[in-house]
């Protein structure tokens, strides 16, 4: 190697905490691997049970069947629903069917469905802030048959027209840009003064806590790294956010997709991981920058999550 592209190269990596799993990832992949031992493959996950292509392959090898419609899955079996949740049709039919099924829903999102249940039940219309055809998206919009109303940015929040504004609230998608969120939260309140905000704050701790953390890592930085597949909405946020704040980002699935010529004169490198982003693809996206260059690794100070989840009944193992 020459000494202009030993210049050239990174000299430190900067990673952010938190950064990768939260509880709910953990859960779901948990709620899997347990059913899997407990019953014996195959296991059938309803929709990647997180997105991430990495940790939907492992389970593939372990045994778990991935299906977006019910017909795919045979009578008698193990069902499991994704983190995203389900809409309530899919709910009832896979009832219907006799289907062993367990609910990795994010506990976050069940309690997103559970007030727009409640609120229903008292008269209200929804106007729920999300990215079309995101399944958590269609699985919130799916709890009622109608009275749900979808604004994807400030542009939609002008042009939505529910029957009634008497009896108004906002729900969100849990995995949303925290800023942008607020913009569209902030127009539908402008047009709609009157409609109920969350009793708390939608967006997940954990999609808050990595933006967070990438907002107090962007300008330490040339260029920042966010390990996530391309379907994962909270990671397209974060290397989005790194961007808005000035700081070129690159999204990858895995170590293989690093480009030599993104590190070319950047001294310092950013990274960070999505939330359905496994630990053993940050390490390995480490090992890959170290050979193109970079002598140390150092982590940010950040917030300690200590949140867990509790597992669906009928899934401890047999001793």
């Amino acid at each position: 190697m020459n000494a202009a592209a030993i210049t050239s190269a990174p000299q430190e990596i900067l990673l952010a905490e938190p950064r990768g799993f939260c509880a709910g990832v953990d859960r779901a992949i948990e709620i899997v691997e347990r059913a899997l031992q407990k019953f014996g493959a195959p296991i059938y996950v309803r929709h990647e049970i997180v997105h991430n292509t990495y940790v939907v392959n492992d389970l593939k090898a372990k045994g778990a069947i991935f299906i977006e419609a019910l017909d795919d899955v045979p009578a008698g079996a193990t069902l499991i629903f994704s983190a995203h949740g389900v809409s309530r049709a899919v709910q009832e039919e896979a009832a219907a069917r006799g289907f062993q099924i367990f609910d990795a829903t994010c506990p976050l999102v069940t309690k997103v469905h559970v007030e727009v249940a409640k609120l229903h039940k008292e008269g209200y219309e929804f106007i729920m802030i999300g990215h079309k055809g995101h399944p958590e998206v269609e699985g919130t919009m799916g709890q009622l048959e109608s009275g749900i109303h979808l604004v994807e940015d400030v542009a939609d929040v002008a042009r939505v027209q529910p029957a009634q504004t008497e009896l108004l609230a906002v729900v969100t998608q849990t995995t949303l840009s925290v800023d942008d969120a607020a913009e569209i939260a902030a127009a539908i309140k402008l047009r709609f003064p009157n409609a109920r905000q969350p009793k708390q704050q939608d967006i997940c701790y954990a999609t808050q806590n990595r933006q967070d953390a990438v907002k107090v890592m962007s300008p330490q930085v040339d260029v920042l790294i966010v390990v996530g597949s391309p379907t994962s909405s909270n990671s397209n946020r974060l290397a989005e956010l790194a961007r808005k704040l000035g700081t070129e980002s690159y999204m990858v699935d895995s170590a293989d997709e690093l480009q030599a010529l993104w590190f070319e004169g950047r001294q310092r490198v950013g990274l960070t991981a999505g939330a359905s982003a496994p630990e053993i693809l940050v390490q390995q996206v480490i090992d890959r920058i170290k050979a193109l260059g970079a002598v140390s690794v150092r982590k940010m100070a950040g917030i300690e999550e200590t949140v867990k989840f509790p597992l669906p009944k009928g899934l401890k193992l047999i001793d």
